[in-house]
């Protein structure tokens, strides 16, 4: 067994580890990686700054540190939404990263395979039913793990083959946002609005008890997405090669999807269904990085990006009215899944 000690460059590639527990990072990851850091931390500055009284950047950083007039209006006003979104991308881009990875599509993502749509179905019913907001929550958490044992569970037929579980995953979608319609139909038409607006994701109203909800599970995860990301260099393998490698390739591909999944449900049940990240995020950072799979923290980097940048717009691009985050990404999220198609078929 080899010992590892400090960082070594390997081919591109920097060693990370000490004693018998290694990691291997790739230049090119990292320094995208900080790139990313950079540019979310730029855009939380903004984002931070602009609202209905305007906070230039070195205010807002002074602002940050406890210093200056906007200390309040920094802190206690729009942090808090900014750390969702932060903590919202950061969970979906995971997710969709781990479903393309298991999958081996980049249409795979929670709000293509009936994940996010088992949440909306669940949260509609708690709201519809009048079970109050410390229901909508966990429901929408249930509902989304709910959505997803069944497309495991149509899919696992053939050893979760990657194209039955995306085909199952679509129709299991169609299905559960049926039923969401008929929910609303049915129901209050109070209700059945307020569940139309959760039903569009969005940050209005979030702050640090929802930021917790979502930060504890990914820190309690961290040991379990470091053991994925190597766990996910056997998923672009054959099934006959992985195998032959001794590698269990159903149980890995069920162990990576249910943490796809839990991901995905959480970040559903505090924002709603913020579609386009989950599906977007994990490319766009495969093609930065010129990797053969999505990289979890380029692809978590990349989430939180894109969900601050889009609640940004949202927030000021039709002033004083402020659209749901989710809205705008699934405008951009058309487009961006007609473009794959289109690609792929030319591929």
């Amino acid at each position: 067994m080899n010992m590892v000690k400090g960082a070594h460059p390997v081919a591109g590639r920097l060693l990370v580890g000490r004693g018998t527990v290694a990691f291997v990072v790739r230049r090119r990851s990292a320094v995208v990686g900080a790139v990313l850091v950079v540019l979310t931390a730029v855009a939380a500055v903004v984002s931070l700054g602009v609202g209905s009284t305007f906070v230039a950047p070195p205010d807002v950083v002074r602002a940050l540190a406890g210093d200056g007039p906007f200390t309040v209006v920094v802190q206690n006003l729009r942090l808090p939404r900014i750390t969702v979104g932060l903590a919202v991308g950061a969970l979906l881009g995971l997710s969709g990263a781990l479903l393309q990875s298991i999958s081996r599509n980049p249409l795979a993502s929670p709000d293509v395979v009936g994940v996010t749509q088992g949440a909306g179905l669940a949260a509609t019913f708690a709201m519809t039913a009048g079970l109050g907001t410390l229901w909508l929550g966990a429901g929408a958490l249930l509902g989304g793990l709910a959505a997803a044992a069944a497309v495991f569970a149509l899919s696992f037929r053939y050893g979760l083959a990657a194209h039955r579980f995306v085909l199952c995953g679509i129709a299991v979608a169609l299905a559960v946002r049926a039923l969401t319609e008929v929910i609303i139909v049915s129901g209050d038409p109070m209700e059945g609005q307020r569940a139309q607006v959760w039903l569009a994701g969005s940050l209005a109203g979030l702050g640090y008890a929802e930021a917790r909800v979502l930060l504890v599970p990914l820190l309690v995860l961290l040991p379990v997405l470091l053991w994925a990301g190597r766990a996910m260099d056997t998923t672009a393998l054959d099934d006959d090669v992985a195998r032959g490698l001794g590698v269990r390739v159903v149980g890995r591909r069920v162990a990576l999807g249910a943490v796809a999944v839990l991901l995905a449900a959480l970040a559903t049940s505090q924002a709603g269904a913020v579609d386009f990240v989950a599906l977007a995020a994990p490319q766009l950072a495969r093609r930065l990085v010129r990797a053969e799979r999505p990289p979890l923290a380029c692809a978590a980097l990349t989430g939180a990006l894109l969900t601050v940048v889009a609640d940004l717009v949202a927030r000021t691009a039709f002033a004083p009215v402020q659209l749901p985050v989710g809205v705008l990404t699934a405008a951009l999220g058309g487009p961006y899944l007609l473009w794959l198609l289109v690609r792929r078929k030319k591929a």
